[in-house]
């Protein structure tokens, strides 16, 4: 811009309306605004959002690869999945400030993205990863995990000073629970084993300064697996694993918690309850092993949630869960919802299945 401003301001100009803008009105998405040399855009997908951001960095490559290094265009990208904050002319919120410190880590023509947006791109774009850790971002109060994109088998990412980005030492709670083993010796109960080890997912995250990796991360990983590796893979100290019996209205689960570092198991324990009380056993579960993992005990969902009185209308929960985790389809989220629906038909206090009856939109 300093030595020819006019003439750099129409190669922006003319990159954007040949390579970003159709590359995101194709996939769905739409530019919020321009910021001078950059611009903001929100996707209702984030598969759509990183196929997006690869089309259009590939095109503008290829657009600019004639020209002189120090003449060349290049966009860095950032993405991150989260709630915003919507006015007419603009976004707000976390999910935008991530996104925007995501971008400044990425190499020029990179693209980074948030754990958040990787947990819902596995294995569906065809594109390796390389993981950089936890990242501490300014402003930001816990370390975001990032990914970056690899090109041609280097990764897309680098410090403000040049150098590329070390993965930090991870938080203290930071963990993940691998799926559970279903020992019923009835395979049309795995999805409600499925359901325990989802939600203990989600209770252990509500945990202050716990850093718990997202659900479709974990289960990429089989029944049997190199604990250790699991833990230099995803940069955690702790894994949970354990095990799922149920005998008509009765449970009985297993839980291990494992130094992911030296593969020690460091407490282990079993519940046995019935179906009903299956949400005090998950708080039970969660205050345990929070207390053995950092010294103190946390409450996970305390006495937010009561337990529900009728077992059938967990079950359907479970299995609405289950048909979502397949995937949202308009077949799918038809069937989710009747089977929410039916879920309050037996138990009008059943909390989840109303939320996600809401959430879920046939």
């Amino acid at each position: 811009m300093h030595n020819d401003e006019e003439a750099t301001h129409a190669k922006l100009t003319a990159l954007l309306a040949d390579s970003v803008t159709p590359a995101i009105s194709e996939h769905g998405g739409r530019i919020v605004k321009n910021t001078g040399d950059g611009f903001l855009a929100e996707f209702p997908s984030a598969v759509e959002a990183v196929r997006a951001a690869v089309q259009f960095q590939t095109r503008t490559k290829e657009l600019t690869a004639a020209d002189e290094d120090d003449k060349r265009i290049a966009f860095r990208v950032g993405i991150n999945v989260g709630d915003v904050i919507v006015e007419p002319h603009d976004i707000f919120g976390d999910g935008v400030n991530v996104a925007a410190r995501l971008e400044g880590i990425a190499e020029p023509d990179g693209i980074c993205i948030s754990s958040s947006a990787y947990d819902h791109i596995q294995g569906m774009v065809g594109f390796e990863f390389a993981d950089l850790g936890a990242q501490n971002m300014k402003n930001m109060a816990r370390p975001v995990r990032a990914y970056a994109v690899v090109w041609d088998g280097r990764s897309s990412a680098i410090q403000a000073d040049g150098t590329r980005p070390v993965a930090l030492s991870p938080p203290r709670l930071s963990i993940v629970v691998l799926p559970f083993a279903n020992l019923s010796g009835d395979l049309e109960q795995d999805y409600f084993v499925d359901g325990v080890t989802e939600s203990l997912t989600t209770d252990l995250s509500r945990i202050r300064g716990a850093l718990v990796v997202g659900r479709h991360t974990a289960f990429t990983y089989g029944k049997a697996v190199d604990l250790k590796q699991v833990g230099r893979e995803l940069n955690i100290h702790y894994v949970l694993e354990g095990s799922v019996q149920r005998c008509g209205d009765r449970l009985r689960v297993n839980v291990q918690l494992v130094d992911a570092d030296t593969g020690t198991h460091l407490w282990a324990d079993r519940f046995d309850k019935p179906i009903a009380d299956l949400f005090d056993m998950q708080d039970e579960i969660v205050a345990r092993l929070a207390k053995h993992a950092r010294g103190s005990a946390h409450g996970g969902r305390g006495k937010a949630l009561r337990a529900i009185p009728h077992p059938n209308s967990m079950d359907l929960y479970f299995q609405g869960k289950a048909l979502l985790n397949k995937g949202w389809t308009p077949d799918y989220l038809a069937q989710a919802r009747e089977i929410f629906e039916r879920a309050l038909d037996l138990d009008c206090k059943n909390v989840e299945a109303m939320v996600w009856k809401a959430g879920v939109v046939s």
